[in-house]
């Protein structure tokens, strides 16, 4: 390199210092200075990553001073370069010396990074079109957003997210039963509403308890980052900025402690929110004359907030009017009145029983066709149901007969597109519960402190003392511990012995007893066991849960507080343990559903530990004999409880275990189960549960989920991608990597990567196993933070390379050059659907001539080797009026196909959103809750997309001159 004060260079590692001035020289270093970021560097001199800027006539300079010269000559006085040319702005003839250049003059445009000898590695060029590609293809993708999540692949919790998400502000009540998978359902929802634009802010209210538990599934399911509100984080937000709830996009909150601050919830409801989630919204009580403060807070900020999702798996659990009262919370202008809200569902439940005729596998009664003609004005639905009339039909073609006539009935049914509900009865993949009952002899030292906390108890004290003697015990006394005398421990150990390749989930109420449980297993038995409760952090309760899901040197048995019924993944294990009993059946429930999911494998085995004769016996038979809670999911036995749990704290507290009084509790109880059973069965709506479920389209969606899983691609290209920023990869299994960054980390493009590592892996099953390892999809994060860096960055956008063909001239050259078609758009609106950052690839030869459909780019790239850099100037400044006459034909080329792709574009959305709004509007005509706000969305969002389509413009986003060459590799 020729050096000389004064001289104009260019850092190549570091562009955005701007330019250059050389102010110091020696024999072995030059110091050079960037008076646009006040840098100075000094570069041992043979190895400056330094390039010099020349400038030729025909470019355009900007001087210190502020004006643009259109260089005509380009003399060298010394060492240094003088520009003469004719200013822009008056139009005189002037000359600007070297130093006296523009500081912040960079580089941006490929080509003008070529020319300056910025030019990148030939694999850059590679991976950045590969790139634009892969995000030209995510753009478009229909399942965006459904991809990603750490769920598995549930037909109807697929379709129901799908269904909802793609809706302009939805505004439905999610009602599945217990354990398929409301919260999931939501997360999907919520997770596609925020990828596709159509949400950026929302608010999450739960019930207090399940706080933690949302703020958990959020981030390991859809890697969503929530924050949790009460009145310390409001107080301290609200020092900087007027309204707090203004400072975070997704908000979680506790519903009781907005519903009982009146600041804090004014504050939240003048808040700009894009979608409310209320959890347990069964819990939102009303009637006319006083609504509870819930379900004011919550109707408050319905009002205000375009989406509205209701959660709760029992809709009818408070009352009728409690139900229709929530639907109204949904659409008040549909649901204005009661008693028309109660004569429309008549109407529905009679298209219901229609309904179960219609499915039933036998000819169809003279009598239901005709009142299905009656019901259904179309000619050719009558034809078809003329042919389910007939007996010769065989089985198949019924089906496809019958589905013909479904779609019409559920369009017409009044809350089937606000209210979705799946039962357990139509969702199949449950496995069975196999209870086995472990009777044990209450130990005396536990009838005794049961006999001292009875005489001593309150009419006010907690059942749950008598249901967990061991707490009992060692609350009164000094003794050694209970660990000691208690048959559970050995009956424990006992079962992990028989068992011992197999995993076992146990369940306690206190954290303690998990703890010294723990201790006890190590100290007599050597048995490995993990902990699991609410007094560790999140990060000790992750080492723990991963400790007992990984498979070689890992707990046999993990033992959990209460807090383990949170919504934690444990289906790879089948057996739990139940040590004690909650008192709340939903919260058994929620024990059980650790294990019992979709999806889960074997059968479950459930070992109840209980004590002979004493609190716990009597509890494990309401359980089992009334409830059936052991071998199935029972809706109902939280209000069976709480109307019966007076006589059984009368048992309880005056010891009177009389075989007539447990008797009559037990008859009770079991009667009153009858009767709600009885209530649930009538109200049970089979259209409805027919319309959640999704039928072929949920099916569908399973399997292309499944096949894009299956794909290739993004491991290829994400190791790709890492080998070449800087990202160390270790293997830690066959499906998982563990990533490092390494000293040659390009900046800081990798979210959530320490240098401990992080691991990660594209396959579903292992993510579902081990919640430790990050789950990688097209829509994760660090992918998409990747494909950011990779496309908005410089990185990669020239380079220069060597084609071996002995075939072509030697000498002779190509340039292939990148353009993007690029359209804003607010995110809202998805123009990416329509017209995604286009490609377009052109691949010159001297004599004007497009050669891309010719020679495609794989086809190039195995033929290519990089050239080095040096000798990559020469030859870049040697073709330099060629190669700007070659771009000059090249972008007229591109101009003429964006047109094509706007027109493309424009037909593809006017034909997507027509005919959605015309199926609302023709839906609407037979169902009401279809909302015409729904329709003049789509029509509005035509009118603006057509806009921004017309606006689209082209975009160099790369270059790459190719030179033949006969020499051998």
């Amino acid at each position: 390199m020729s050096f000389g004060l004064g001289q104009r260079w260019i850092s190549e590692s570091e562009s955005d210092l701007g330019l250059g001035t050389i102010i110091a020289l020696d024999a072995r270093s030059v110091t050079v200075l960037f008076p646009a970021s006040g840098e100075q560097r000094c570069y041992a001199r043979q190895q400056a990553p330094l390039s010099r800027i020349r400038f030729v006539a025909g470019d355009k300079i900007r001087s210190a001073e502020g004006f643009e010269l259109d260089v005509t000559e380009v003399e060298e006085v010394g060492e240094t370069l003088l520009y003469h040319g004719k200013r822009l702005d008056t139009g005189q003839h002037t000359s600007v010396r070297e130093i006296l250049l523009d500081h912040f003059l960079s580089f941006s445009q490929p080509q003008d990074r070529l020319y300056a000898g910025q030019i990148d590695r030939l694999e850059a060029f590679s991976l950045r079109y590969q790139s634009q590609l892969q995000l030209h293809q995510l753009q478009q993708n229909p399942l965006r957003g459904l991809s990603g999540a750490r769920v598995s692949l549930i037909p109807h919790q697929l379709y129901i997210a799908e269904e909802v998400a793609k809706r302009h502000a939805p505004r439905v009540m999610l009602a599945d039963e217990v354990g398929l998978g409301k919260t999931i359902e939501a997360g999907l929802i919520l997770h596609q509403q925020l990828i596709s634009g159509r949400a950026k802010r929302a608010l999450i209210l739960v019930p207090e308890s399940l706080q933690h538990q949302w703020l958990v599934e959020m981030l390991r399911r859809f890697n969503l980052s929530v924050a949790i509100f009460d009145q310390e984080r409001c107080e301290q937000s609200a020092q900087d900025q007027s309204n707090p709830f203004e400072t975070e996009q997704l908000v979680l909150c506790s519903l009781e402690f907005l519903a009982q601050s009146p600041q804090w919830q004014q504050q939240a409801a003048t808040a700009s929110w894009d979608l409310l989630v209320v959890d347990e919204a069964h819990h939102l009580t009303w009637d006319e004359t006083a609504p509870s403060l819930a379900y004011q807070c919550v109707a408050d900020l319905a009002q205000q907030i375009p989406g509205v999702l209701l959660l709760t798996a029992t809709p009818d659990q408070l009352g009728h009017r409690s139900h229709f009262a929530r639907l109204q919370l949904l659409d008040s202008d549909r649901f204005y009145d009661y008693d028309s809200f109660v004569q429309q569902e008549q109407q529905f439940q009679h298209i219901a029983s229609l309904t179960e005729h219609l499915l039933q596998a036998k000819p169809l009664s003279k009598a239901i066709a005709t009142e299905l003609k009656t019901l259904l004005h179309e000619p050719n639905l009558h034809k078809i149901l003329a042919q389910l009339q007939q007996t010769e039909l065989d089985a198949t073609e019924r089906q496809k007969l019958q589905q013909q006539i479904i779609q019409p009935l559920l369009d017409r049914h009044g809350t089937g597109r606000l209210l979705f509900r799946n039962s357990r009865r139509t969702i199949a993949g449950f496995p069975k519960r196999i209870p086995h009952f472990i009777e044990l002899e209450l130990p005396e030292p536990y009838r005794q402190s049961a006999a001292l906390w009875q005489a001593e108890a309150s009419a006010d004290a907690s059942l749950q003392a008598l249901l967990t003697p061991e707490r009992l015990y060692s609350q009164q006394s000094a003794e050694p511990g209970w660990q000691q005398f208690d048959p559970r421990v050995d009956a424990l150990i006992q079962l992990l012995k028989q068992h011992k390749t197999e995993k076992f989930l146990l369940i306690c109420s206190h954290a303690s007893t998990a703890a010294e449980l723990e201790k006890v297993l190590m100290q007599r038995e050597g048995i490995r066991a993990a902990v699991f409760h609410e007094g560790m952090s999140i990060l000790e309760r992750d080492k723990a849960a991963a400790y007992f899901a990984q498979q070689d040197y890992s707990a046999q048995v993990l033992l959990c507080s209460e807090i383990g019924s949170e919504g934690r993944n444990f289906q790879f294990a089948h057996h739990l343990v139940l040590f004690d009993l909650p008192l709340n059946p939903d919260l058994l429930e929620q024990r059980i559903g650790r294990l019992d999911r979709i999806g889960q494998q074997q059968d479950i085995q459930l070992h109840i530990l209980y004590f002979r004769h004493a609190a716990q016996h009597y509890q494990v038979q309401w359980y089992h004999q009334v409830l059936n809670a052991f071998a199935h999911t029972c809706q109902t036995g939280a209000t069976v409880f709480q109307q019966t749990a007076s006589m059984f704290w009368s048992l309880l507290h005056q010891n009177q275990w009389s075989d007539d009084g447990l008797v009559q509790w037990l008859a009770a109880s079991h009667q009153l189960q009858q009767q709600l059973e009885q209530q649930l069965e009538q109200g049970r709506d089979q259209l409805l549960e027919l319309n959640s479920a999704g039928g072929q389209r949920a099916i569908a969606l399973q399997q292309q989920l499944a096949e894009l899983d299956a794909q290739p691609e993004l491991a290829h290209f994400m190791e790709q991608s890492w080998d070449q920023l800087g990202v160390q990869q270790e293997n830690r299994s066959d499906t998982c990597l563990v990533l490092k960054p390494t000293e040659q980390l390009e900046g800081s493009y990798l979210p959530g990567l320490t240098e401990d590592g992080v691991s990660v892996t594209f396959d579903r099953a292992t993510a579902l196993a081990q919640e430790d390892i990050q789950f990688l999809s097209w829509d994760h994060p660090l992918v998409l933070s990747t494909l950011d860096y990779l496309t908005e960055q410089q990185r990669g956008n020239n380079a220069v390379a060597l084609l071996h063909n002995r075939a072509l001239p030697a000498g002779s050259w190509f340039l292939e050059l990148i353009y993007l078609v690029e359209a804003s758009a607010p995110a809202q609106l998805q123009l990416g659907r329509y017209l995604p950052v286009t490609p377009i690839r052109l691949l010159m030869d001297p004599q004007g001539r497009d050669l891309a459909s010719a020679v495609s780019f794989q086809q190039l790239e195995k033929q290519l080797s990089p050239l080095p850099k040096a000798a990559a100037t020469k030859v870049v400044k040697a073709l330099r009026t060629q190669l700007d006459h070659s771009i000059a034909q090249a972008e007229q080329l591109a101009q003429q196909q964006l047109p094509a792709l706007q027109q493309q574009a424009t037909q593809q959305m006017q034909q997507a959103l027509g005919e959605e709004a015309r199926r609302l509007q023709q839906l609407r005509e037979v169902n009401p809750s279809v909302r015409q706000e729904e329709i003049n969305h789509l029509l509005q969002q035509q009118q603006e997309l057509a806009s921004y389509i017309a606006k689209a413009r082209l975009k160099p986003d790369a270059i790459r001159l190719v030179v033949v060459s006969h020499d051998k590799q």
